[in-house]
């Protein structure tokens, strides 16, 4: 046990850190901090020390949240007096985590708990003064007792394994570009072989007339060719030599990377039974299948909803013992866990046999946060499905009572942001024959996955293989309208099914739809998400590739269904998309875009602006790529430039016509009013409209871009997608 005891800390060390860590960096520019994002690593962390018993830190992390909430609720924002109390907060929790890992007395918390938990005497306001903390001692100040060694561990730095499987990605990608050289040399070695039976013919047909350098041109042919084919006959040796060391070597980083599920989620059983206690609810806990290996920072992603989704079932599974003998059900609660990997994905799923999801409960929340037009009477019911998607809604709670367990409908909300950051899904069904199921959909390896690319428009998008049932190509005659909705029968698992076929472009853009022209063919890629199915269509199914996929911080761009981007070969990125949120915005706006379905094809409209090239500025390769999908989606060419200088060079190469720059301020070489002013003092440039992006809201800058000549000036903070394509339109 102390072994086992040891072990847990050691964990929740790295993922304390990491959640306090981040919640300074995010208080250190409170203008732009996610407050829903601080609530979210708050809670996590809060679930996190109960897990291992450290019920002082999980009451102060209980604080934070309480008073985060208000924050919330009041919609004030951050005040330099909420900022100080969060740090008062924090300083008392990385106290606590230091004194249990060296073994001394955790101090006393009750003044940290008074001051986080004091209600405010007067409004807050950004200029309030900053309250003096309270004594608390800092992590460092906490010392081994005299004579005695801390305990010492020796782990595998998460960060340096994902570095090294990264890396094997990489390895791997190489030595497949490398199979083109293989066809090069082989190439070579045929043309010098030609080239020799070609000079052959030469000497035969002018016999007696060559001279000396005939000959040594002759000789110089002969041991190139020789050259060659021994070159080709290496190369073949030492590409299949690599490509045997390479596999050996994935195998072991696999090894490395992959942990058995039970070492980082094994301890949630008792965490279970133990909060179940505490409640006084009888309970019997089954998890199966944790044998399954994954990555090891998906399974330490995973464990922060997973602990959440267990609470959920206590909560909201319990039941009075004769409600549960009268429904024919045994009278402990059931809560349980499975796990398994299905085609390149880790599947959780977390149960109870409670009384399930109350569906009008769940929607009258969503009406009331507006989600959901009010239902008129006559109106039918609304499909089960879509009802309980709405679960994941920030604020959507059925529990009327807030306390440590549940109650502000923020808790299921997070689960999904945590679940889409890590490139997968979440949904909540009823449980047959009573009961709720969270399945949680996650790949085994975050970053190296097998994509399928897909053209829409002008623009590349990608989609995770295993989130494709197949793909197909229908006729345009083969679609029908069904209640409104372009559809298609198609054939699977040997039945007749009808299912719509909605455009890529109107999931991601809402953009109206024509009619479809019944000669054309019409790509398309089968998604599923649970019983629904969705035909996306598209204008070309390009290739499917095994790429490095990296998240993606900022995620203005379709936020919700991006899950990372990836590099191609010749460093264009591909915005990657999850399947199972374009599926879900589907049954989310089923009934809206069912009343303009009327075909597949984009407007022609559309098509003049394609012949417009916009050339975006930008240093950050996460904001070019989230401008580049969004204006190639919208019909525009883009040319990329890393800085000022780079932009300038390409304005005046004239390898392109550039109708409009979009460019980032601050950037290295040349910043954005420096390039602004090269450009209005080029005669053959001035009359070119320039849209300055920036995340400073000052109103000196906006001064002095507009001063400069700028057509425009949008704010990074404030940032939509639909501002920048009204922007651009105006402007051109």
């Amino acid at each position: 046990m102390p072994e086992l005891r040891a072990q847990l800390l050691a964990a929740f060390e790295v993922e304390h850190r990491d959640h306090v860590e981040a919640v300074r960096r995010a208080l250190a520019r409170p203008a732009e901090a996610d407050l829903r994002e601080i609530f979210r690593r708050v809670h996590s962390l809060k679930g996190a020390a109960r897990a291992v018993d450290l019920a002082a830190i999980e009451e102060l992390a209980h604080g934070l949240e309480e008073r985060l909430a208000e924050v919330m609720e009041a919609g004030a924002g951050l005040s330099a007096e909420t900022i100080d109390l969060i740090h008062i907060g924090l300083d008392a929790i990385e106290a606590q985590a230091a004194a249990e890992r060296q073994g001394q007395t955790p101090p006393d918390i009750t003044a940290a708990v008074e001051a986080i938990t004091r209600r405010p005497t007067t409004p807050a306001a950004p200029e309030t003064a900053p309250v003096a903390a309270p004594s608390v001692p800092a992590p460092s100040e906490a010392a081994a007792p005299p004579g005695e060694k801390a305990p010492e561990y020796v782990r595998v730095d998460a960060e340096l394994s994902l570095r090294l499987t990264e890396a094997m990605h990489q390895l791997s990608a190489d030595l497949l570009a490398e199979e083109g050289l293989v066809d090069l040399v082989q190439r070579l070695q045929r043309d010098g072989r030609a080239l020799e039976r070609l000079w052959g013919e030469v000497r035969m047909r002018s016999a007696g007339r060559e001279g000396p350098h005939v000959h040594a041109f002759e000789a110089g042919l002969r041991s190139l060719t020789r050259e060659l084919s021994g070159l080709a006959q290496r190369h073949a040796r030492a590409s299949w030599a690599v490509g045997q060391s390479a596999a050996t070597l994935r195998a072991q980083v696999d090894e490395i990377a992959l942990t058995p599920a039970e070492n980082l989620l094994g301890d949630l059983a008792r965490m279970t039974r133990d909060i179940a206690r505490e409640q006084g609810v009888e309970v019997e806990v089954r998890f199966d299948g944790l044998e399954v290996r994954a990555e090891r920072r998906v399974l330490q992603a995973l464990r922060d909803p997973i602990i959440h989704l267990l609470r959920n079932a206590i909560s909201h599974g319990a039941e009075a013992a004769e409600v549960r003998e009268g429904a024919g059900k045994p009278k402990r609660l059931q809560v349980g866990l499975s796990a398994r990997a299905r085609g390149g994905r880790l599947e959780v799923r977390v149960f109870d046999d409670g009384p399930g999801p109350d569906l009008a409960k769940i929607e009258a929340a969503a009406v009331a946060r507006s989600l959901l037009p009010p239902r008129r009477r006559g109106d039918p019911p609304r499909a089960a499905d879509e009802v309980l998607a709405l679960a994941f809604e920030p604020g959507v709670s059925v529990t009327a009572a807030v306390d440590r367990i549940s109650g502000r409908g923020m808790g299921l909300s997070a689960v999904n942001q945590s679940l889409l950051a890590l490139g997968g899904s979440v949904r909540l069904t009823r449980r047959d024959p009573a009961g709720a199921e969270v399945i949680l959909s996650a790949p085994l390896s975050a970053a190296r996955q097998t994509l399928v690319m897909l053209r829409a428009g002008e623009a590349l998008f990608a989609l995770p293989s295993f989130g494709v049932k197949s793909l197909l190509r229908l006729s345009g005659a083969d679609l029908e309208i069904v209640e409104g909705v372009p559809s298609a029968r198609i054939q699977m698992d040997g039945s007749d099914i009808v299912t719509p076929v909605i455009p890529l472009r109107a999931l991601l853009d809402d953009l109206p739809l024509a009619a479809p022209d019944p000669a054309a063919a019409v790509p398309a890629a089968l998604l599923v998400r649970g019983d629904r199915r969705l035909l996306v269509a598209v204008d070309a199914i390009e290739d499917v590739r095994e790429l490095t996929v990296q998240s993606l911080k900022d995620n203005r761009a379709y936020p919700g269904l991006s899950a990372g981007a990836a590099l191609l070969d010749d460093d264009q990125p591909v915005l990657v998309l999850s399947s199972e949120a374009l599926v879900e915005r589907w049954l989310r706006n089923a009934r809206r875009l069912s009343a303009s379905a009327l075909g597949l094809a984009p407007p022609r409209e559309a098509e003049g602006r394609a012949a417009k090239t916009i050339l975006v500025a930008d240093d950050s390769i996460t904001t070019r790529t989230l401008e580049k999908s969004i204006l190639e989606a919208q019909g525009y060419r883009v040319v990329l430039a890393v800085d000022g200088v780079d932009a300038l060079n390409t304005l005046r190469s004239g390898g392109y016509v550039i109708d409009a720059v979009v460019a980032d301020i601050e950037m290295p070489r040349m910043d954005g009013f420096s390039l602004l002013q090269a450009i209005k003092a080029d005669a053959g440039l001035a009359e070119l409209p320039v849209i300055l992006m920036t995340s400073r809201d000052d109103p000196q800058d906006i001064r002095r871009g507009l001063d400069l000549g700028a057509e425009a000036y949008i704010t990074k903070q404030k940032f939509d997608q639909r501002e920048l394509l009204a922007t651009i339109s105006r402007v051109l």
